[in-house]
C-alpha cells in the first residue's frame, strides 16, 4: 500500500514531462546527483516537486560551460524544495561563472587575433 507521501512524489515520467526531457535523461541526471530520487515501496524512483526545475537549471548551467560534477555542488547546497531566494543565489552564481567565462573566452579571441606566433599566444593564455 502507497503512503501518501509516495503518492505525492512524481515518477520519472512526470518529472521529464516537467523538464521536457526523455525519461531517460532524468535518469542520467539522477547518476551524476543533479536530482536525487528515493524508492518507494514498489522499488519505483520518485522524485520531489523541485527535480523538473532542477533539471531545467541544470540544463542552463551546461550551456554556460559547467560540468555535472559543478552543477551537483551548486545544488548540493539547495534544501529539498528551493525558494525564490535559493534559486537567486543559483542564478547569480551562475551570471558570475557566465561573466568568468565570457571574459575568458574574450582574451582568448584577443590573444589569437593578436597577430602573433600562435604557440606564443597559447604559452600567455596558459600563463597570465
Amino acid at each position: 500500500m502507497s503512503t501518501t507521501a509516495e503518492k505525492e512524489a512524481l515518477t520519472v515520467g512526470e518529472v521529464a514531462r516537467a523538464a521536457g526531457v526523455a525519461p531517460s535523461a532524468v535518469r542520467f541526471y539522477e547518476k551524476h546527483a543533479v536530482v536525487m530520487a528515493r524508492r518507494d515501496s514498489g522499488n519505483r524512483r520518485r522524485f520531489e516537486e523541485s527535480a523538473g526545475c532542477r533539471i531545467k537549471v541544470a540544463k542552463l548551467a551546461q550551456r554556460v560551460g559547467l560540468t555535472l560534477r559543478e552543477i551537483a555542488d551548486l545544488f548540493a547546497e539547495l534544501p529539498h524544495e528551493p525558494g525564490p531566494p535559493d534559486w537567486e543565489r543559483v542564478a547569480s552564481q551562475l551570471i558570475a561563472e557566465s561573466e568568468r567565462r565570457t571574459k575568458e573566452l574574450h582574451d582568448c579571441l584577443a590573444e589569437l587575433q593578436s597577430g602573433e606566433k600562435l604557440c606564443g599566444a597559447v604559452d600567455r593564455m596558459a600563463h597570465p
